[in-house]
């Protein structure tokens, strides 16, 4: 049986401003509004950042645009939300964060089947040249791209 998977926010920024070393996929604890409002796409990770505190991961700065049927349900748009990940998982972004100075980014927001679920990275930041020579890349690949597209007809 093959899972549904429907993408909600995608964060682009994070793949401009970071090397992703390792992903891992984790629960978020909401509200119903909350939930209703994630399946209708008003999400939006682009200012996020994820937080490890006393054993707990948090999100910070996810925005979920309120319901609209949700009247006095509806909570704060930007208020931190837990992650639910495996303790051994918790343990190893924590050693990884104080021993080599990553950080962890949200990547991806999505539903899979009837649930919602934070595609988190382990980051470590990139310096000015390495996103010029990113650019570089996707440049050159665009130009060759465009070459062979001519090249076919």
């Amino acid at each position: 049986m093959k899972e549904a998977v429907k993408m909600v926010a995608n964060n682009k920024k994070a793949y401009h401003e970071y090397f992703i070393l390792e992903k891992f996929e984790a629960g978020i604890s909401l509200a119903g509004t909350e939930v209703k409002s994630i399946r209708m796409g008003k999400c939006s990770v682009k200012e996020a950042y994820v937080q490890i505190r006393k054993g707990e991961v948090f999100i910070v700065g996810m925005h979920i645009t309120p319901y609209e049927k949700g009247n006095i349900f509806n909570k704060d748009p930007l208020r931190e939300r837990k992650l639910l990940l495996h303790k051994r998982e918790i343990l190893k972004l924590q050693g990884q964060i104080r021993e080599k100075g990553l950080t962890v980014v949200p990547l991806q927001v999505y539903l899979k089947d009837s649930l919602v679920k934070v595609e988190i990275g382990l980051a470590r930041g990139k310096k000015l040249y390495d996103k010029r020579e990113d650019l570089k890349k996707k440049e050159d690949k665009r130009e060759t791209d465009r070459a062979m597209k001519l090249s076919a007809r």
